[in-house]
């Protein structure tokens, strides 16, 4: 394994964990402050308005390095 083939599935694991731990961190501080349903719905779909963001971004890059 290459050095550049360990940092890319790297940066993927390590996001991933960051994404799942980001998401405990919000549901609790739903829960902490008693945010109700649709307080929930915003701070997760806040959340995965984020995520969605990052990866098309990085599905762009990738479409657009391949031209």
């Amino acid at each position: 394994m290459t050095e550049a083939q360990f940092s890319a599935w790297a940066m993927k694991i390590g996001l991933t964990v960051l994404v799942i731990f980001i998401g405990f961190i919000v549901y609790d501080l739903g829960k902490k402050s008693n945010a109700g349903k649709f307080g929930m719905f915003i701070l997760f779909f806040v959340l995965g308005l984020g995520v969605f963001g990052f990866l098309f971004k990085e599905l762009l890059i990738g479409f657009l390095m391949k031209k």
